[in-house]
Parts: structure tokens; C-alpha cells; sequence
């Protein structure tokens, strides 16, 4: 299948203008694409259009802040909450009650804050580099003081010290120099700004050509970087206002996919964190995956990932639509009356009849009808649910002898 050109558009949401590039049929299931630094739409190029050849409706936002979208002047606009608002917004805007949910870097977590703070809109989510951590019994700058003023996350903070930093290279330059990144530790060394210490690489990476560079260059020259290092300034405003999470699990399925190479992958204590199967324990519908490549892996190893993505969506939509069948197997409530040891007890029944029998009994002063959630969920899962109405009974006989008589009848 064709997945058709581009097209672009933007969606005034939650108080700021969000710029949104789509491919693929306007009915196809949604997979919405949230990019991370230093990116734009631009970087789920490769997974739009092989989505859209399979009939996904593929949705990359320039996240706020970035490329064609509003950047407001405020650091404090920039929280998890404002940018996890803004996809629930655009899913408002476009009247979609539940996506497909997929993220590199801080679109990752961006993704998995949605999930947090919104399970119900999400599918199911795949994150690219960055795992859902735990929240830290410390801030994010306790975390990082050990590390010294070279670290990247600590100079992002200070505003204006970045961009200063930033401004002595023209802005291809800048973004080669964080994609040519492979290397472990992001600290530069004692007066040294974290720009400078990186190297752009001699020669175009083999990810990306020149005039995508350009593109890129292009949005970000208009935009500046205080938008996106924005995102960093808040992150210990995120920690305190995510205090009401704190032990929360992720209970969307989730699939996780890391380059072998990537900083992300040997930093943070983050692969002992995947090995010992704590990443598991937070979020225990997951799959992981460790293919060969660095951080920015979408381009990098575009084929694989595509490849990892869609067989993971098929995969999970698949399994939707077969609890979806057994929904519809299950059936509608039957009603019948038996008469056991005397009396004639009404039973409500619904689920198919080989399946095993699950008796449901009901307290004061209900019905079979309180039953009725528990009776559909577990006649989807092919169980027989029993639910006897008896409260008119109890003057008659023992409940004990009505029901064994019941199930033994029936």
C-alpha cells in the first residue's frame, strides 16, 4: 500500500499552536510519534512511511517548543504536565479516545508520563532509549551533583548558559555534534562547556544527508534551542509534581527497544536496571528488545526499528481483537429458572456452557444484576458465570444445599 505524501497542519490546543505532520489514511488506527532532543517531527520520517504503507495513520508533532510549533517564553511552560497535556489536547482536538503511543528520548518519557497520567488514551506504547524509571527519593539536581558542573544536564539549567554556548557554532554544527555522539559519559571535563567537548563528526553520518541536516538547521535557526533545554530546566519541578506517582507502575503494554551502543543504555545504571528485572517489576506488560546502534536509533537502524514496531502493533492488535472475539462469543445474559430442593431459584447465566463454572453470589440487598461487570469479564475470558438470584429465599432453606443442588442439576 501507498502510504501517500506528508501533510501538514496545526492544531491550536491547550493554549499553544502544535504543528503536526501525518501520513497515511485519515481512518487508520493511530500511532502517534513524540521525538526527543535535539529533534523535530522530522525524525520519524522512516517509521511515517512504512506505518502509512501498512494503513497506519501515522501522527508526528513538533513537540512545544520545537520546529513549527509554539515556543512559549516561560521555562515553567515547558513540564511533563504541559507536554503531556498538549497530546491529550491533540487527541481531544482530533477526537481520538485511544492511540498508539511511540517515543524516542524525551518523547519517551513524554510517552510514558501519558501512560502514567493517562492509561485509558494509550494502547499500548513503545519507547525508544529511554525505560520508565521509578521516582527517585532525591531531585534530579541531588542526583547529579556528583557528577560536577561538566555534566550536559547540569549546564542545560542555568538559563541562557547553553544557548551562550551554543551560538559559537552555526546550528548544523550543533545538532551534528549531539548526533555523532557515541560515547558513555556526558560530562565535560572542569571549565569546559559540554559543546565544546563534543565532536561533530569529519564526514555526514550515514543516517542522515546533508539536506536533511538542513532541514533540521533550518527550524532550529528559527526556533532557537531555549525551548527544548527547557524541557531540562523543569525537571526538578517534574519530581516534585509527580510526588502522587510515587510507586506507580506503568500497566500499559509496553515494548522498549535500546541500541546496544547507546549512552543511555550504559548510563544511569540503566542496563543493570533492565538485567535484574526491576524495569519489569514497574511495568510488567513489557518487552524488550537490544538491537545494534547508538541513540538515535529511528534513523540510525530505521528498517530494524520499523520492523520492531510493527510486528509489536500487529502483535497487540491482534490479541485486542481476539479478547474482542471472545467478547462477542461470550454472548448475551441468559435468564432461566431451576427448581432445586423445593423451591424455584432464578439464575442469571451467561459465558459458554462447556466453560467453567464460576458461581457468583450476591449480598443484601442487591441482585444477579451487581454481578453483571464480573459476568461479562469473565465470560470474555471463556469462563460460565452463575449468578442466582437468592435473597428471597433465606427464610426457606440452607444456601449451602441450594446451591450444590443447583450446580449438580445444571
Amino acid at each position: 500500500m501507498d502510504g501517500g505524501e506528508v501533510r501538514h497542519w496545526n492544531a491550536d490546543v491547550n493554549g499553544v499552536s502544535i504543528h503536526v505532520a501525518e501520513q497515511g489514511p485519515a481512518d487508520g488506527t493511530v500511532v502517534l510519534l513524540l521525538h526527543g532532543f535535539p529533534e523535530l517531527w522530522l525524525s520519524w520520517r522512516h517509521q511515517m512511511a512504512a506505518l502509512a504503507a501498512r494503513g497506519f495513520r501515522a501522527l508526528a508533532p513538533d513537540l512545544r517548543g520545537y520546529g513549527d510549533s509554539s515556543a512559549p517564553a516561560d521555562p515553567a511552560a515547558y513540564s511533563i504536565f504541559h507536554i503531556v497535556g498538549d497530546v491529550v489536547a491533540l487527541l481531544d482536538h482530533l477526537q481520538l479516545t485511544k492511540v498508539f503511543v511511540v517515543g524516542h528520548d524525551w518523547g519517551a518519557q513524554v510517552a510514558w508520563h501519558m501512560c502514567l497520567f493517562r492509561p485509558e488514551r494509550v494502547r499500548a506504547v513503545v519507547a525508544i532509549g529511554v525505560p520508565f524509571y521509578p521516582r527517585s527519593p532525591r531531585s534530579f539536581s541531588e542526583l547529579f551533583t556528583d557528577r560536577g558542573d561538566g555534566f550536559y544536564i547540569t549546564q542545560f539549567q542555568e538559563p541562557g548558559r547553553a544557548e551562550r554556548a551554543f551560538a559559537r557554532y552555526d546550528v548544523a554544527t550543533v545538532l551534528k555534534k549531539f548526533y555523532s555522539i557515541e560515547f558513555d559519559d556526558l560530562t565535560a571535563p572542569p571549565g569546559v562547556e559540554i559543546i565544546d567537548f563534543l565532536e561533530a563528526h569529519s564526514s555526514p553520518l550515514p543516517w542522515i544527508t546533508d539536506e536533511e541536516l538542513g532541514q533540521y538547521a533550518e527550524k532550529f535557526q528559527k526556533a532557537g534551542f531555549t525551548g527544548p533545554l527547557n524541557y531540562y530546566r523543569m525537571m526538578d519541578m517534574n519530581w516534585r509534581a509527580t510526588a502522587p506517582w510515587n510507586g506507580a507502575r506503568i500497566t500499559v503494554p509496553a515494548k522498549f527497544i535500546a541500541g546496544d551502543k547507546d549512552i543511555g543504555t550504559h548510563s544511569f545504571g540503566t542496563e543493570q536496571y533492565i538485567k535484574s528485572g526491576r524495569f519489569k517489576s514497574i511495568v510488567p506488560d513489557l518487552e524488550v528488545t537490544i538491537i545494534d546502534g547508538h541513540h538515535f536509533l529511528q534513523q540510525e537502524q530505521a528498517e530494524r526499528v520499523n520492523s520492531e514496531i510493527l510486528t509489536y502493533l500487529d502483535k497487540t492488535a491482534s490479541g485486542r481483537a481476539e479478547q474482542s472475539m471472545e467478547a462477542q462469543a461470550a454472548g448475551e445474559v441468559r435468564h432461566w429458572t431451576a427448581d432445586v430442593n423445593g423451591i424455584s431459584l432464578h439464575v442469571a447465566e451467561r459465558g459458554p456452557t462447556t466453560g467453567p463454572a464460576v458461581l457468583l453470589i450476591h449480598g443484601f440487598p442487591e441482585l444477579w444484576l451487581s454481578w453483571r461487570h464480573q459476568m461479562a469479564a469473565l465470560a470474555a475470558r471463556g469462563f460460565r458465570a452463575l449468578a442466582p438470584d437468592w435473597s428471597t429465599i433465606k427464610e426457606v432453606q440452607p444456601y449451602e444445599s441450594l446451591f450444590i443442588l443447583l450446580l449438580t442439576e445444571n
